[in-house]
C-alpha cells in the first residue's frame, strides 16, 4: 500500500506542477488537499483568490478540500497552534506526509520540516532545488494555464496583476524576479492543465492596492509597509 499524504495547495502554478509530478510518479495516495484561508474574507492567504474558486479547482482536481481558517492577522502562535490541530487531525485519519510546492527556500523547508517532525510526520518537497527557469518552462509546455493574482510592488508594478502566465510575461520579469516568484515576488491561480479535469471559469475584476505593516525588526522607518496589488476574480 502506497503511504497516505496530505497535498499543501495553495491554488498557484507551483502547487499544480508539484501535484502533476506526485500523480505521475504514483508513490502517494493522495487524501486530500489543505489550503490555508482568511477566515474574515473567505479567501486565501497571501494569494487573495475566493474561496468558491478554490472549491472549484478542488472539484476539477478530485480530491477533498480541508481549509484551514486563520485570523485577519494570525500570531506565529495563533498561527502554530491551529496548524498543529489540522495537522494532528489529519495524521490521526493515517496520513504519514505533507506535501509541498517550495522549490529553494532552506529556512522555510527546515520550519514545515520541524513542525511535522514534532508530530510524526514528514515532509515531501517534489520541485526541490530545481532550476526555476526550467520549471516555468515546463510547466506551460505542459498546458498549464494561471494567471497572476498578487503582485509585491517592491519588485514589480500594478501592470502586472491580472496578467495570464506565457512566455512574453518570462521576458517582460526585471532581472531581479525569480521565474516562479519563489521569493514572493508574485502569486498565481491555476485555472486549467492536465491533473484538472475541466477548466476554472472566472473573469477578471478589479485591481486593489493593499498595506501591510513589516515586522519591527525588519523596519527601517515607519513608512516602509509591504505595497500589494490585487487582482480580484470573479467565479463565474
Amino acid at each position: 500500500m502506497k503511504p497516505k499524504a496530505i497535498f499543501n495547495w495553495s491554488s498557484g502554478k507551483d502547487s499544480a506542477l508539484a501535484l502533476y509530478k506526485i500523480l505521475k510518479g504514483n508513490q502517494f495516495e493522495i487524501t486530500s488537499l489543505l489550503t490555508s484561508i482568511n477566515k474574515e474574507f473567505q479567501r486565501i492567504s497571501m494569494h487573495g483568490v475566493h474561496v468558491s474558486l478554490l472549491e472549484k479547482q478542488a472539484e476539477s482536481l478530485g480530491f477533498p478540500l480541508i481549509k484551514m481558517e486563520l485570523p485577519k492577522e494570525p500570531t506565529m502562535e495563533e498561527y502554530r497552534e491551529i496548524m498543529n490541530k489540522t495537522m494532528s487531525d489529519i495524521k490521526s485519519q493515517g496520513v504519514t506526509h505533507s506535501i509541498f510546492g517550495d522549490i529553494f527556500l532552506e529556512d522555510l523547508r527546515k520550519y514545515r520540516e520541524e513542525q511535522l517532525g514534532s508530530i510524526g510526520m514528514k515532509g515531501v518537497f517534489p520541485l526541490w532545488k530545481i532550476n526555476t527557469t526550467d520549471l516555468i518552462h515546463e510547466f506551460l509546455d505542459l498546458g498549464f494555464k494561471t494567471i497572476v493574482t498578487c503582485v509585491n510592488e517592491t519588485y514589480l508594478d500594478k501592470s502586472f496583476a491580472g496578467r495570464i502566465i506565457d512566455k512574453n510575461f518570462i521576458k517582460d520579469l526585471p532581472g531581479n524576479v525569480d521565474p516562479c516568484g519563489e521569493n514572493g515576488e508574485f502569486h498565481t491561480f491555476t485555472f486549467d492543465g492536465p491533473i484538472f479535469k475541466n477548466p476554472i471559469n472566472f473573469e477578471i475584476g478589479e485591481i486593489v492596492k493593499k498595506t501591510y505593516p513589516k515586522p519591527k525588526s525588519d523596519r527601517e522607518s515607519q513608512d516602509e509597509d509591504y505595497v500589494f496589488w490585487f487582482c480580484d476574480l470573479i467565479s463565474l
